[in-house]
């Protein structure tokens, strides 16, 4: 295969040479006995540099047009590729809810599920800056996508490396909006959820003067502002339903309201013998609560099996967080052009886009420390001036695991700002089409701490004064100081910029049997630039709920601060070959090269042949290679946890007692400034059937393999395989020297589980792509259509280092997600007259749940799950009096659907898998437009 490739990008190089030399004589030969051809608008598809009649291409390419976006009553980019049966395990406003995480506010793009970093998402043909705060993932961020400017969408279901660049081995989302607008249109929605939260409002403002041909120009603007408001777990019914404090206690938290009292070995066995009982029994635990068994419902619970125990409350912050947070969002796109004689147009197109997103978690969590003579029931016991055997004092002070309830849920406004500006020149020079842009796009992310989040010093002296009760209410004097000490600091903010110059030429070479001899070239020059940057508040640790990056006294260059620059170059060739009536041959290749990283040559071919007028067969192979982006080489080292985990070295010597050796660990991800490009291989097989003018069927069988995987390790396979990857488990003693290791228990149990980003293994990936298209079924009753279009998944497989095993996650969750084995998207059309019906279905296979999840309380293993298919249904209809009006009303969730049941325990949102459901229940919608 390889040497095959190799010969490919050679033939490529030859014909480019050739044409570029020999395109007069071809021409003028042309010209010496031209033949009639039919003049038909010639339009570029996605996939391809070269204009054609639009028509079924030897790539598979889906296309979404803007009537079908209004019918689902789509608002959002990120809200459409849901929708899209190939997307699988994308960034959503409800997947990205988390206390303290990063890239909260992001929204993505993956095709294939092979990560977002392998899905290329184009405006126009062109590029835009990633979204900037730094973290696992890198992509475009959906919010700067003017979705109320979108025509249409065309996604390219096959690798495109050969002619967009290294980032498209998953394939090509183009956002491409109008281009020649006249006259004006309002539009108004408004949408609510049928239990109430998560209301939507709109409003777009278009409109556009000039006449291409008339009046040699022509511009237009289109503004867009949205908000969705909040959605919180307080406001579903289902989140009940789910029976999260039965099925997952081990995921709920023992820092509650009021506060949890954590007793040494010595105070518990002190007042045991003394008698001291809580609920009516003598108390058994080191943790306890004065308050048992009322606690304070409905978030704080008496949760006997929970993480509180017997004697204590346990917190269920699934009855006390968000599902969805408030949305303000703004977009603005701008274009206009300008004719310039007969054969040059020069254009300008700027876009700016603002989400603002409020993300809303629980109480600040608190340990703080009393003194036992302020706490009466303790107190009246003499624990304070107990000594044990040896006459050593038991201690005057007792710690408090507390939820800052007084102090407001800590909420975190994130603001993500994209700017582009292209502008260019197009048209024909001595019979070439040319097209020549600067591009300049720019995202800025800013993460402000709002509500909730406390001056940890200051707060901490306040608990131990007496100021702040931990318990109930406190006096004024703690409210006022409680205010004093709320954070309103922009802690995190981010910013990248792409700058780019493109250049594309492309003609008409000779007429062979088939039609014309088409040949392109094309080349990019880009830089991007990034810098990350942490208030000096934050880097001062001294925010309570929001940690510093210099954990454990290990402060990372620049304090967490980093920059980072590059230049990339790339330069693409591509042949549009008909060689015979029936047979149209399709050549590219493309070699790029990034500063630091390397460069490598990505050739492609593709074939199409139509066997019968109504028969469409084709077929594609070719390579690629994805450079490691920004985030993979250089960005601040993240601090976080992993899931309850077995740690098997620290349970051979616990005979294996899970209560006692499974914990959630340390985990500190590395980028890695040293490597090298992923390398990739993909074809694709397919056949369209048009059985009549109003039907057609196609299916396309894709495969994908990538080797020297950029990845990190799943801290599940880390630890399940200690025989290969202790190394990377950092522990007490053995690593004492390292930053937050020297502590020395007898136990050896974990520090820190290092995750680098390293070049490990391979991915596979393979599957079949479906559709069926009916339109204008014209009858007595109306005129109806069909649209179905659905992937099936054959294999996907991780390999983590050559010569490991591979592990699939299809129809499985694995470390951080799942791939449904199938997912499909189905609507049937109804239209007579001014009206019109649109009934839709989504829906994702089941799958085997994660099953490893461990109560530490009695060492027990979650349940099995089988995580049930999820499918909704909406209904939509609209009305249209006239040229000016429309009106369209409709259903999402139909039949009110709930998420599925999950012991998934790797996002923040518990009991559902937050990635592909909507928590938002029933939603009605209805729209009007005005146009003139």
């Amino acid at each position: 295969m390889q040497v095959r490739l190799h010969a490919l990008a050679l033939a490529v190089a030859q014909l480019s040479a050739m044409a570029l030399l020999g395109a007069p004589l071809l021409v003028r030969a042309q010209a010496v006995a031209p033949e009639p051809v039919q003049r038909l608008e010639k339009v570029e598809v996605t996939g391809s540099a070269i204009k054609r009649v639009a028509a079924e291409t030897a790539l598979p390419v889906q296309t979404i047009s803007r009537a079908d976006i209004d019918k689902a009553g789509i608002t959002t980019a990120a809200e459409l590729m849901a929708k899209i049966s190939a997307n699988v395990g994308g960034l959503t406003d409800g997947a990205s809810i988390n206390i303290g995480g990063d890239q909260r506010g992001f929204n993505s793009a993956n095709l294939r599920g092979i990560g977002t970093s392998s899905t290329l998402v184009l405006l126009n043909g062109r590029r835009m800056a990633n979204f900037a705060s730094p973290g696992d993932d890198t992509g475009v961020d959906l919010n700067n996508i003017p979705a109320a400017a979108i025509q249409r969408v065309e996604i390219l279901l096959d690798g495109a490396s050969a002619l967009y660049g290294t980032d498209a081995i998953g394939g090509v989302v183009n956002f491409i909006t109008r281009k020649d607008f006249q006259g004006a249109e309002l539009s108004a929605y408004r949408g609510v959820s049928s239990e109430g939260g998560a209301a939507k409002g709109s409003a777009t403002v278009a409109a556009g003067v000039g006449d291409i041909a008339r009046d040699g120009y022509n511009a237009f603007i289109v503004l867009d502002a949205q908000r969705t408001q909040s959605l919180f777990t307080s406001q579903r019914k289902f989140i009940n339903d789910l029976k999260i404090p039965e099925r997952l206690p081990h995921l709920l938290s023992g820092f509650t309201s009021p506060g949890n009292l954590r007793l040494t070995g010595d105070q518990r066995d002190f007042l045991a013998d003394a008698g001291f009982t809580l609920n009516g029994k003598v108390i058994e635990n080191r943790t306890i609560n004065l308050s048992i068994p009322t606690c304070n419902a409905p978030a704080n619970l008496y949760l006997p099996n929970g993480t509180g125990g017997v004697d204590a409350c346990t917190y269920d912050y699934m009855r006390d967080t968000e599902l969805y947070p408030r949305t303000n969002k703004f977009n603005l796109l701008a274009r206009s052009v300008f004719q310039l004689g007969n054969d040059h147009q020069a254009y300008v197109e700027y876009a700016f886009a603002r989400s603002r997103s409020l993300y809303v978690g629980s109480s600040a969590r608190v340990t703080g420390e009393l003194d036992i003579g302020s706490i009466p029931a303790l107190a009246a016991t003499g624990l304070r001036d107990a000594v044990d055997a040896d006459g050593e004092p038991l201690g005057t002070t007792v710690d408090v695991r507390s939820r800052l309830v007084e102090a407001g849920r800590r909420s975190s406004q994130l603001t993500s700002t994209g700017l582009r500006l292209v502008a260019g020149l197009t048209g024909t020079v001595s019979g070439w089409d040319y097209d020549l842009a600067f591009n300049r796009s720019t995202n800025k992310v800013g993460d402000r701490d709002v509500q909730g989040y406390l001056l940890r010093d200051e707060l901490q002296a306040g608990i131990s004064a007496g100021l702040i009760n931990p318990f109930g209410p406190s006096s004024a004097e703690g409210k006022a100081l409680l205010d004093s000490l709320q954070v309103n600091d922009e802690v995190r903010r981010a910013r990248g910029t792409m700058e780019s110059v493109d250049l594309k030429l492309s003609r008409a070479l000779t007429r062979l049997e088939g039609g014309d001899l088409s040949f392109a070239v094309g080349g990019e020059f880009r830089r991007e630039r990034t810098r990350y940057v942490q208030s000096a508040l934050l880097l001062s640790d001294n925010i309570e709920g929001d940690r510093a990056p210099d954990f454990e006294g290990d402060p990372p260059p620049d304090g967490g601060n980093t920059r980072f620059s590059r230049k990339a170059a790339g330069i693409y060739t591509e042949f549009l070959v008909p060689f015979a009536k029936q047979w149209e041959l399709q050549l590219s290749g493309r070699y790029d090269r990034y500063q630091g990283v390397g460069g490598a040559t990505s050739p492609k071919a593709g074939l199409r042949f139509m066997a019968t007028p109504q028969w469409l067969l084709r077929a594609s192979v070719g390579s690629g290679f994805r450079a490691p982006s920004v985030n993979d080489l250089a960005r601040p080292t993240k601090f976080s946890l992993t899931a309850i985990l077995a740690d098997p070295v620290y349970c051979a010597t616990e005979d294996n007692d899970l209560s006692v050796c499974a914990d959630a660990w340390e985990t500190r991800r590395y980028s890695n400034a040293n490597l090298k490009p992923e390398r990739s291989r993909q074809f694709s097989l397919g056949t369209v059937f048009e059985a009549s003018k109003h039907l057609s069927v196609g299916v396309d069988y894709w495969n994908i393999k990538r080797t020297k995987l950029i990845s990190e390790i799943g801290d599940d396979v880390i630890l399940g395989n200690l025989a290969k990857y202790e190394p990377l488990v950092h522990r007490y003693n053995e690593d004492e020297g390292k930053p937050g290791c020297d502590f020395d228990p007898d136990d050896n149990t974990i520090c820190y589980i290092e995750l680098r980003k390293e070049n490990r293994g391979a991915q596979q990936t393979s599957g079949l792509d479906l559709k069926l298209e009916a339109a204008g079924l014209a009858t007595d009753w109306g005129s109806f259509g069909l649209r179905f279009n659905g992937t099936w998944v054959l294999q996907s497989k991780i390999q983590n280092a050559p010569g490991d095993v591979f592990v699939s996650n299809l129809g499985r969750f694995v470390t951080d997600g799942v791939v449904q084995r199938w997912r499909h998207r189905i609507s049937v059309d109804w239209d007579q007259g001014p009206w019109s019906l649109t009934l839709s279905n989504s829906y994702s296979s089941g799958y085997t749940d994660q099953n490893n999840a461990i109560n530490t309380d009695d060492g027990s293993v979650v349940a099995a799950n089988k995580v049930k298919a999820y499918s909704l249904w909406d209904l939509s209809g609209s009305w249209t009096p006239n040229a000016h009006w429309r009106l369209r009303a409709g259903v999402q969730n139909l039949f009110d659907t709930a998420p599925p049941y999950s012991n998934q325990a790797y996002y923040f949102i518990s009991g559902y898998d937050p990635t592909y459901t909507d928590p938002r229940g029933r939603f009605g919608f209805v729209s009007v437009q005005y146009r003139w």
